[in-house]
């Protein structure tokens, strides 16, 4: 089965979700034990090292074929910290090969046009990332 993670970069934290296709060609949620992975101190190597690390493991561990990352602007009011960019780097240069970014307005569409429902085992905090993945398994 192609499992897709679906990630929300807020803070020093990713966010992560995973969805399982199905059969039927629909997505379930799949339980993982990490859903967020964190960059504890950015401008330190030894924590870069082990957040790609960590990043890579989870990859691995939950056999992952694809990761759709939320994108953030890079000026304005809501634009992403630079943590998150340097997260998201380390992400698309993770060994996955299939790492794309999809665009809040994107992921919007999507979920008006398909009614799409947060399932309830999910986090609060773990919806957008839910919601992009969603979005990047039809892309």
């Amino acid at each position: 089965m192609r499992k897709i993670c679906g990630i929300e970069l807020k803070g020093h934290e990713a966010i992560l979700t995973v969805l399982e296709k199905q059969n039927d060609d629909s997505f379930a949620v799949k339980a993982i034990d990490k859903k967020k992975i964190a960059l504890k101190d950015s401008e330190n190597r030894e924590c870069i090292k082990e957040f790609k690390k960590e990043i890579n493991d989870f990859f691995d561990t939950n056999d992952i074929s694809k990761v759709c990352i939320k994108k953030r602007s890079k000026k304005g009011d809501f634009a992403g910290g630079a943590d998150t960019f340097k997260m998201e780097a380390i992400i698309q240069d993770s060994d996955v090969e299939d790492v794309i970014l999809i665009s809040p307005q994107a992921i919007s569409l999507y979920q008006k046009k398909n009614d799409a429902d947060v399932p309830c085992e999910l986090n609060k905090y773990q919806h957008d990332a839910y919601l992009t993945a969603l979005t990047g398994a039809k892309k």
